[in-house]
């Protein structure tokens, strides 16, 4: 990132393939895919996609095979996951399938691992996973990285001598992890807004003055992620992250994320008996945790947050249950960094 102007990196998109009530998952997945065509026009780097397992409002649960329609359908757009996570997968599995998906597509594939576990014992059950899986991550990754190399006991095909840039979606130890692999990292949540008094992200200063080279990054590479939506004004930005918020909020009082609802809808529960207050103050931080506003109020949120972090990237996030206004919002943040 230059100091003197943040907006002179790559801006991207990650898109966790959100369900809407009334629609179906087919329609979410399709969505998916028209949504990333456009930001190949728009001029966005990179456009990635989610593992979620047994979720309801979710229908990404395979990122690799999304991947592959999403390739096929665009043309120069970096395709990648955000991510594969690793613990729920044999290491040479996800080997095969980055490869597979490099060899079809050159250039083009990005590979980010996460060490997320399933949300319930039935999920991790059927993805025969124990809760201390991910305690092998660094092992994991280490292994899933030799067989790309070419380094393994025995070569994964089709080989790929490291043409698959890998990425680790990070925070606390998974830094340090990144670091000593010589990857780079996807850093986001609450810790990219709760300075706490730091001028810079402490654990990203430690992740670069611990950073090894690798085949895939010389240096260190910071993407930061955010939820972001530009509008009109800043309530016509507000409300297109609200029915996201409020399912995210429900999901830690009932357990279970559900399809994104209207945002009149929402408005209608958040002001209706049945909702506790923890409930709506989550709405609330959920918000606060988030960029939206205005292209000005937008941009002046970004700059300080690339300012802080140092990022080499932005990965835009963020469901919506409006398709005009996230259109509208892809444009408009298309157009600041342009």
């Amino acid at each position: 990132m230059t100091a003197s102007d943040p907006f002179r990196v790559p801006v991207s998109i990650l898109d966790r393939a959100n369900s809407l009530v009334g629609s179906t998952e087919a329609e979410a997945l399709n969505a998916v895919v028209r949504r990333a065509q456009r930001a190949e026009r728009l001029g966005f780097h990179r456009f990635w996609v989610a593992e979620h397992h047994g979720v309801p409002g979710i229908a990404g649960s395979t990122p690799t095979v999304l991947m592959a329609a999403l390739a096929a359908r665009t043309q120069s757009l970096r395709i990648g996951s955000g991510g594969v996570m690793l613990p729920n997968h044999q290491p040479l599995v996800v080997a095969e399938q980055a490869a597979t998906l490099e060899a079809l597509f050159p250039g083009r594939i990005d590979l980010g691992l996460g060490r997320s576990l399933g949300f319930t014992p039935a999920v991790r059950q059927a993805l025969r996973t124990g809760e201390d899986a991910a305690r092998d991550f660094p092992e994991d990754l280490a292994e899933l990285a030799g067989f790309l190399r070419g380094e393994a006991p025995f070569t994964a095909r089709p080989r790929n001598d490291a043409a698959t840039p890998l990425f680790v979606l990070a925070t606390g130890q998974g830094l340090a992890t990144a670091a000593r692999a010589g990857l780079a990292v996807v850093v986001g949540g609450p810790s990219l807004f709760q300075r706490d008094g730091h001028a810079t992200h402490p654990g990203l200063d430690r992740y670069r003055e611990q950073f090894r080279p690798s085949p895939w990054h010389a240096e260190p590479y910071v993407i930061a992620s955010a939820n972001v939506a530009a509008a009109d004004s800043r309530e016509a930005a507000r409300r297109l992250l609200l029915p996201e918020s409020w399912a995210l909020a429900r999901s830690r009082s009932q357990g279970e994320f559900r399809a994104l609802a209207d945002v009149d809808d929402v408005v209608a529960r958040l002001h209706g008996e049945g909702v506790t207050g923890r409930d709506r103050q989550r709405v609330t931080e959920n918000l606060e945790r988030s960029i939206h506003g205005t292209p000005q109020e937008v941009r002046a949120g970004i700059e300080d947050l690339l300012r802080f972090t140092g990022a080499d990237e932005l990965m835009v996030t963020g469901g919506m249950s409006d398709p005009d206004g996230q259109r509208r919002s892809d444009e408009l943040v298309a157009e600041l960094f342009s």
